[in-house]
């Protein structure tokens, strides 16, 4: 009698034939369900009787020594059934007969044997410890051994001791132990084919005539190529976040080769053309070898020994190189080990770097795909594989063109951004002032820093402007948004302060001015940076005779004072609406500074980010201030350490003035009475005056001057008049008068009687002017002094 796991162990066999097995003496020992099928007898109405009770007719001699034929036997209900059996012996443990292993297989079973054996998947049967019971021919050629080396033994035993093996055998055992199917996908190793597959698995349980689990049978799908699209396609889609996030050619190439490696390569680069990196035009790709630059590599080994070029390296492709081929043909081009290319490109990057030729060993497939984007060609990707098992295909060339157009698109972009960025640079550092005029009214220190944001250069301006007088124009400004455009707007608004503080507008009235100009440059659409965005200004003016600052601010923020001796704060004032807003005025502040006074005007780029607290910026704007520095330049140097973030998100500017003051000994000043008699009396005083200067001979044009302007104020304007000699850089003559009527300068006829006052004082002096003030007018000339 066979053991009771012996049974059931034929009961999983009831599908493929019919098996009975008997002791030496003829009686039948095991019945499979396939038996109790053919013939209608259960296994209790058999087991422990003679087969010959089974048989229709006896079986002929021949047929007994051959052990195989067909046999008539009597099926429970009756009827004669014909059946080819075929006999196996048994041994027993002493060698001696032990009976036969009897099996008949139907028409059905014999089909159904057949498609098990012939299936294109791998299917295998294990009993209920994990032993092989049967294995079909897809599932031995995976395997790399035949069918009679696995059947009978432990699962574990006959595979690698790794994670997926293990997860295997925890389904079988789940399989067997709860009798519910499993489906589930596994990547492994196929030990016969050196290779990765992917595997959709499917583990159900065998069951006999009563329901009871006897094995357990598996398919196995290789889904490898559904496997690989989706991570290629999941590669694509992790291509759109991880690539391009910098605006920076150099560091969205090596985004790209870090998407690569290891997954879709073991060693990848990039190289562009030298162009790329500049700010030239594209040149023709030559026929001949082409010239590109290494800015991105990357290996599984650490370092990238194998690569033959180092970062900014320079190498000449030579023309049947996959490289070149692919950057003159437009297309990836696949290489493998053996091919006379792939042979020749790696002979020459062993040539080029010959400690690299050990990490080059096996490498066996490659493929270049040319960086193209908008119809220009920008360089090549190179992707290697050596420990990866598989050559590179057709759908990896599809993949990489798709990777390479995407990646190429945002290499170009950076492109673009950086020769945008160089082009604004430029331009803006060509309209910010570089060397700031000489004057004595105030000591100047100046900082301007774009910021490195993706969001571009800034439209942030300062500037000092002279003015008659001795006194002296302090504006910054910032053009709301970023680019070329926002450049070209601060361009425009830095030239018409200019124009209009050359006429000697107070601060809020110059303000008026400039934003009925951008309000002009709105409606006319040749301002829309300035019409979408705004811009702000502040523009202020010391009298270092006075000592007084007049500044007025259109929607910029107010500047920060350090007075000598006390801790710095920010000077109130009332902020008009942002320049092109229109509607509200602009309301001036002034305010005597004492000598030495410092003066911060800044852009809102020091002080406000969306990340700041604005309060807590602009109390460390005025910690910075009050702290001691050496001199002017270094305190510049300290508020930007002390108030900027590592990262600005925007432009700075910002403009450093302490103020100076000219005394009594430099400024003389005389009240005219409104008599033509008293102009030679202000002549000679102002000669004596001279004279203690020690400018004497600058007396005769001064003469003149003040001959002219005084007789002109007598004549044509009114009381009060005054008369102010000022010694600066340059020696200054003012005449003041009541009336608000400017002079202008014309051509005398020769038969004229007037009308060459101003014309002479136009040709004896450096320049000369008229300006507004709140009493009337101040005509004005200056002429240099000797030492100049």
């Amino acid at each position: 009698m066979m053991p009771r796991d012996n049974r059931n162990i034929l009961g999983h066999m009831s599908d493929v034939a019919a098996v009975a097995v008997l002791d030496a003496q003829g009686t039948v020992t095991g019945w499979s369900e396939g038996a109790r099928l053919l013939t209608g007898h259960p296994a209790d109405e058999v087991v422990g009787r003679p087969a010959a009770g089974l048989l229709a007719e006896d079986v002929p001699g021949d047929l007994l020594a051959a052990r195989t034929g067909p046999v008539a036997l009597r099926h429970r209900d009756g009827h004669r059934i014909e059946l080819p059996l075929t006999a196996c012996p048994l041994t027993g443990t002493d060698g001696q007969p032990a009976g036969y292993v009897v099996t008949a297989t139907a028409a059905g079973a014999t089909l159904a044997a057949q498609a098990f054996q012939q299936a294109s998947m791998s299917m295998s049967v294990f009993d209920l410890r994990q032993r092989y019971l049967r294995v079909n021919e897809a599932a031995c050629h995976v395997m790399g051994v035949p069918e009679e080396a696995l059947l009978g033994r432990y699962f574990p035993d006959t595979v690698e001791n790794a994670e997926h093996s293990r997860g295997f055998l925890t389904q079988l055992r789940q399989v067997a132990e709860t009798g519910r199917p499993v489906r589930y996908e596994s990547f492994t190793d196929a030990p016969a084919q050196n290779r990765e597959h992917a595997w959709s698995i499917e583990m159900w349980p065998l069951r006999d005539g009563s329901g009871e689990p006897t094995a357990v049978a598996l398919a196995a799908f290789d889904s490898s190529e559904q496997y690989w699209a989706r991570r290629r396609l999941a590669l694509l889609n992790e291509a759109a976040t991880r690539i391009g996030t910098t605006l920076d050619v150099v560091g969205t190439a090596e985004e790209v080769v870090e998407l690569l490696v290891p997954q879709y390569a073991d060693f990848a680069s990039v190289d562009l053309l030298d162009w790329v990196l500049g700010a030239d035009e594209p040149p023709m790709i030559p026929e001949g070898g082409v010239e590109l630059r290494r800015v991105a590599h990357g290996s599984t080994r650490s370092g990238n020994p194998g690569a033959a070029l180092h970062i900014g390296e320079i190498d000449v492709y030579q023309p049947a190189s996959p490289p070149a081929r692919a950057l003159r043909e437009g297309h990836a081009v696949l290489s493998q080990a053996g091919e006379p290319e792939f042979v020749q490109w790696l002979e020459e990057r062993n040539a080029r770097s010959p400690r690299g030729r050990p990490f080059r060993q096996g490498a066996h497939s490659m493929i270049a795909v040319p960086l193209q984007a908008r119809g220009t060609v920008l360089g090549v990707a190179v992707c290697v594989r050596m420990a990866h098992p598989d050559d590179y295909g057709p759908d990896d060339a599809v993949f990489a063109e798709e990777l390479a157009s995407r990646a190429a698109v945002c290499i170009d972009n950076a492109r673009r951004f950086t020769r945008e960025r160089t082009t604004a640079l430029a331009l803006q550092h060509s309209l910010l002032p570089r060397d700031l005029p000489a004057q004595a009214a105030v000591e100047v220190a100046h900082r301007y820093l774009p910021c490195g944001s993706l969001a571009g250069v800034g439209g942030d301006w300062f500037d000092v402007i002279p003015l008659s007088g001795g006194r002296v124009g302090l504006v910054v400004g910032d053009v709301v948004g970023h680019g070329i455009q926002s450049s070209a707007t601060m361009g425009r608004l830095r030239t018409a302060v200019r124009t209009l503080a050359d006429v000697d507008l107070p601060p809020d009235e110059l303000l008026t001015h400039l934003d009925d100009l951008v309000t002009h440059l709105a409606a006319d659409g040749s301002g829309d940076e300035v019409a979408e965005l705004g811009a702000t200004c502040l523009y202020a003016v010391y009298d270092p005779v006075s000592r007084h600052l007049c500044a007025a601010a259109a929607g910029h923020p107010a500047p920060a004072l350090l007075l000598p001796g006390e801790p710095a704060e920010f000077v109130p004032m009332t902020a008009g609406p942002p320049l092109g807003v229109g509607g509200l005025p602009f309301e001036a502040t002034e305010r005597e500074l004492p000598e030495g006074s410092v003066v911060a005007f800044y852009t809102d780029g020091l002080i406000e980010d969306r990340d700041r607290d604005l309060d807590g910026a602009a109390e460390e704007l005025r910690r910075a201030l009050t702290a001691p520095a050496a001199s002017l330049d270094d305190l510049a140097d300290d508020v930007l350490k002390a108030v900027l973030p590592d990262q600005p998100g925007d432009d700075v500017a910002l403009l450093l003035v302490r103020t100076r003051a000219l005394g009594a000994d430099r400024v003389a000043t005389w009240d005219v009475p409104p008599d033509p008699a008293q102009v030679a009396v202000f002549r000679q005083a102002a000669t004596e005056r001279l004279t203690a200067w020690g400018l004497a001979e600058t007396a005769f044009v001064t003469e003149l001057v003040v001959s002219e302007l005084v007789t002109n104020a007598i004549r044509y304007g009114e009381p009060p008049i005054r008369l102010r000699l000022i010694r600066d850089r340059a020696l200054i003559c003012e005449v003041s008068d009541a009336s608000s009527t400017s002079p202008h300068l014309r051509r005398a006829h020769a038969y004229d009687e007037g009308g060459r006052g101003l014309l002479l004082v136009a040709q004896l002096t450096q320049r000369w002017g008229s300006r507004q003030t709140l009493a009337g007018k101040t005509i004005w000339a200056e002429q240099p002094l000797p030492d100049d």
